[in-house]
């Protein structure tokens, strides 16, 4: 009787014990099917290229970079998490970086040659195709707002200058003084640029944030919960333009591309370039006739399309399935990305950080 009751206590442990390991197991799988289940939704941005090069950068201001791009992207991602659209995302995520003197957008615009701060943004929606775009402001606080009312708020894609600016009055866009955009190492940088094209008899750029380069810009990509894609671009342009030169960043097609069939881009570089490439749309283009993946379409026009007209830079974007690239052949460019998961990636250099 004794052993019987040993071994009828053992089956009971036993069974007790399979019991839980199953329903744990229920449990994890209940627990990653749910987190599986979670809608898709992504978001990357960049804050320029150029030859950033970690020799050239002082610690200090290598985290002031680290820690704008993390305030701008989780801006924008925690929008998207709580179930936000891709275009607010991509505005307010952008909102952050024009604020900051860090980057060659709006407060931290460089300066043209008859120093004076001229900007352009684009915004477009991936879900209809439509687009806003300004370009030459010289007192909007935050060019990509002002693009998005054009989008939404006008039958136009592009507008320019003073009329740019009047549009932005009579919708209540924040108007700022110009003194507002001033900042010492970017008027600096303006001098030396005009210093050396005197020296040279030739135009000159000059960036003290990306070595000597025609690069800035920022950008945001972004998929939704709901499916839908966004892109947005904002700059201050080259250092030292001049005649009221207009670089990619406003030109739909070249500095920026949404379409919900394929893929959401920003371009940051060399602007012409980006222009004779329409470098954004071809990417969408290759994936969507060639039936090309993100990566490979990214790939191709950054590292050999770009390059063989003469250019460089680089782009960031998104898939409609939540897949993204950071694409670009110079040194370094200033970017991040974070997916469903909160899973943060944040780089400067050529090298993953």
């Amino acid at each position: 009787m004794k052993n019987l009751l040993v071994l009828f206590g053992l089956l009971l442990f036993i069974s007790c014990n399979e019991n839980k390991t199953q329903n744990s197991a229920e449990k994890t799988s209940q627990t990653t099917k749910q987190k599986d289940s979670t809608p898709n939704f992504g978001i990357v941005i960049h804050g320029g290229a150029g030859t950033i090069l970690k020799e050239n950068m002082s610690d200090s201001l290598e985290q002031a970079y680290k820690l704008k791009l993390e305030e701008a992207i989780r801006t924008g991602h925690e929008i998207l998490a709580n179930g936000g659209t891709a275009l607010e995302a991509v505005q307010r995520t952008i909102n952050v970086m024009e604020n900051s003197p860090l980057f060659n957008s709006a407060k931290g615009a460089v300066f043209t040659n008859e120093g004076r701060n001229e900007l352009d943004a684009s915004i477009m929606d991936g879900k209809t195709l439509n687009a806003g775009a300004v370009a030459g402001v010289t007192n909007i606080k935050n060019p990509i707002n002002l693009a998005y009312e054009v989008m939404v708020n006008s039958e136009h894609v592009l507008l320019s200058g003073k009329g740019a600016e009047q549009f932005a009055k009579e919708q209540g866009l924040e108007v700022v003084d110009p003194e507002y955009f001033y900042t010492e190492k970017r008027f600096r940088a303006m001098e030396k640029a005009r210093q050396r094209e005197n020296n040279s008899k030739k135009t000159a750029f000059f960036d003290p944030l990306i070595k000597d380069e025609k690069f800035g810009t920022v950008g945001c990509v972004a998929l939704d919960k709901n499916g839908n894609l966004a892109a947005g671009t904002s700059t201050g342009g080259m250092s030292n333009k001049k005649y009221n030169r207009i670089g990619d960043s406003p030109i739909i097609g070249a500095g920026t591309y949404a379409n919900n069939k394929t893929s959401a881009i920003s371009s940051t570089g060399w602007g012409e370039f980006f222009i004779r490439g329409v470098v954004a749309y071809d990417i969408s283009a290759m994936m969507e006739y060639k039936n090309m993946s993100l990566k490979e379409a990214a790939s191709e026009v950054i590292q050999n399309k770009l390059p063989a007209l003469g250019g460089n830079g680089g782009i960031i974007a998104i898939d409609n399935e939540g897949n993204f690239a950071m694409e670009f052949n110079t040194a370094g460019m200033y970017r991040a990305a974070m997916n469903k998961n909160s899973e943060l990636t944040i780089g400067l250099y050529e090298e993953n950080e």
